[in-house]
């Protein structure tokens, strides 16, 4: 949708010019204007919330955000003409003609858009699975929204009823256990009065281990007061209790970071990967790489890459590497320190499978230990891992045989999800070329 709000700026701007034979375009003025204010629609929209999933949401609110974000860039681009001196240089006329066509034939399209998709979420299709949990007024209230509003694109799938005993708690204890690595349904309503607030905070620790969208719908009008991203759905406000900005469309700018950021590394370091395979094949023989079974993405299984830096050596459970490891060789030791034996993971990121930021995939065993004891180890499973992390540059990477080490990394992992930006992402790749590739633990 940004490109799409681009293009249309731009196409519509330069039809509008064309369409004025009386305007004389005597150098790249228009068209660089032009470029600029296409630019400025998409990235105004970014900062005011333009670009966040409308599903089950007001056309109305859609259009008015669209329109406040045309009506600051167009306030943008004046300024600029105003301290570049150069507002003598372009046609009011024209100016004024295709920023009301902009904007006109902007929110047709959305609107167009909108419906249709109306239409193919009332028709059963793209449509988001729903499990919900509470109270039963509540649930009833919410199915009953659901019903209503087929046009939302929910599917409420089953429903467990709160019977405020222990016998309820150890039920949604084993279902969190059961739905940890995949599930049938897409996001989990909690249903409950804000005075439950106990119960939901109970039941948040539960399903803290489920990489998927947990929302908590009160009861009360007074939602928009609490402290949590609000979203509004079926006419209902909810609290998105575990939200984070890599969502919908943002995904697809992080997959256009780590596939073209990604290629331009992956060429960049093949002539040492290439040195590097050679010399452990001459040194260490075959295999060259290691390749092992990793969770990743909403919990589903990857084969990861690295060099192999360990002698041949077979166990039935994954021993993390010691200082002292008398499996690591010595150019093992090498490639570790030096986090070379990490590169073939660039592999993995051109698969789509990994990202190049994001936090660090552990062995599937480490997962099914660590998710036991660290309530919100498995949110880690909502975004790609990644090939280097916040965790990582902050110096918590290596050996984690202390729960308390391991929830820390886990907290720095958490607090990437929740603030992610492309900017970020940026700092954290800038920050491993200083303080991340040098690796101290074995």
């Amino acid at each position: 949708m940004r490109c799409f709000d681009a293009a249309i700026a731009m196409l519509v701007a330069l039809v509008s010019l064309w369409l004025m034979p009386h305007i004389t375009v005597i150098s790249d003025d228009y068209f660089f204007l032009i470029v600029i204010g296409s630019l400025l629609l998409p990235a105004v929209g970014e900062l005011i919330g333009l670009y966040q999933p409308w599903r089950g949401r007001s056309l109305y609110t859609m259009l008015g955000t669209y329109t406040l974000s045309w009506i600051a860039a167009i306030g943008l681009i004046s300024l600029l003409l105003v301290a570049t001196q150069t507002t003598q240089s372009f046609s009011r006329l024209w100016m004024g003609v295709a920023s009301l066509t902009v904007l006109i034939t902007g929110s047709l399209v959305r609107a167009a858009l909108y419906s249709y998709l109306r239409r193919v979420r009332s028709s059963g299709r793209n449509l988001k699975r729903v499990l919900v949990v509470g109270i039963s007024e509540n649930i009833a209230l919410l199915e009953k929204r659901v019903v209503e509003q087929p046009h939302a694109g929910y599917l409420i799938v089953g429903h467990h009823i709160d019977t405020d005993d222990d016998a309820f708690i150890n039920k949604m204890e084993t279902f969190a256990n059961n739905n940890v690595f995949s599930r049938s349904f897409d996001e989990i309503w909690l249903g409950y009065p804000l005075v439950e607030g106990d119960r939901v905070r109970q039941l948040m620790t539960l399903f803290a281990g489920i990489p998927t969208t947990i929302r908590f719908f009160p009861d009360l009008p007074d939602i928009r007061l609490l402290n949590h991203r609000i979203a509004q759905v079926a006419g209902l406000y909810s609290l998105e209790l575990n939200y984070t900005p890599l969502n919908g469309p943002m995904r697809i700018v992080k997959a256009l970071e780590d596939r073209l950021l990604g290629l331009v590394l992956f060429i960049i370091f093949l002539p040492v990967m290439l040195i590097v395979a050679a010399v452990i094949k001459y040194q260490m023989g075959s295999p060259i790489l290691f390749k092992q079974e990793r969770h990743g993405l909403d919990g589903k299984c990857f084969r990861i890459y690295k060099f192999r830096t360990m002698k041949p050596h077979s166990s039935n459970t994954t021993q993390q590497a010691t200082h002292d490891d008398q499996r690591i060789t010595r150019l093992g030791s090498f490639l570790r320190r030096t986090s070379l034996d990490e590169l073939p993971q660039l592999y993995n990121v051109l698969q789509g499978r990994m990202s190049l930021v994001g936090p660090r995939p552990h062995a599937m065993d480490h997962n099914d230990h660590y998710k036991d004891r660290i309530d919100i180890y498995m949110q880690r499973h909502r975004v790609k891992p990644g090939m280097t992390g916040w965790a990582q540059v902050n110096g918590l990477r290596g050996i984690t045989d202390d729960v308390k080490m391991m929830q820390k990394r886990v907290e720095y992992d958490l607090y990437y999800i929740e603030r992610w930006s492309l900017g970020f992402d940026l700092r954290i790749l800038a920050m491993t070329l200083t303080r991340g590739f040098i690796n101290t633990q074995p």
